[in-house]
């Protein structure tokens, strides 16, 4: 079981509909200018979600500080990627509540892209 302290952290990172957005970037990262194959540039975050760089920040370290994401300095861009293990543990975490043996079908609807603003094609992830 994970400590209240730290489920009342993960959730606060994910009630906010901009980190929810940026955990779905860094999720499926697309080939962007500064971004490697598994992380996402700072300044590619600012282009793609139309940010000041300080807002970026305040964000992604609310998520790093959660463990969610991962970040690594490289000259003076930072690149970040989801702490996958983080995750899995947090879906274990949410099975044991519910009692869900893995057998259940899924009950989420698709996930649709978070940059999709065309309201007739949505890119399902």
């Amino acid at each position: 079981m994970m400590p209240m302290e730290v489920l009342h952290m993960l959730f606060k990172a994910l009630a906010d509909p901009t980190r929810v957005r940026i955990v779905m970037l860094l999720a499926r990262p697309d080939a962007l200018c500064c971004s490697a194959a598994d992380q996402v540039c700072a300044c590619d975050l600012e282009r793609l979600l139309g940010l000041a760089q300080p807002t970026i920040s305040h964000h992604m370290r609310t998520l790093v500080q959660a463990g969610l994401v991962e970040a690594r300095k490289s000259g003076r861009w930072v690149y970040y990627r989801l702490n996958r293990n983080r995750f899995s543990a947090v879906a274990r975490h949410l099975a044991e509540l519910v009692g869900d043996t893995g057998d259940s079908p899924g009950l989420l609807p698709p996930v649709i892209h978070p940059l999709d603003t065309d309201g007739d094609r949505h890119r399902q992830l």
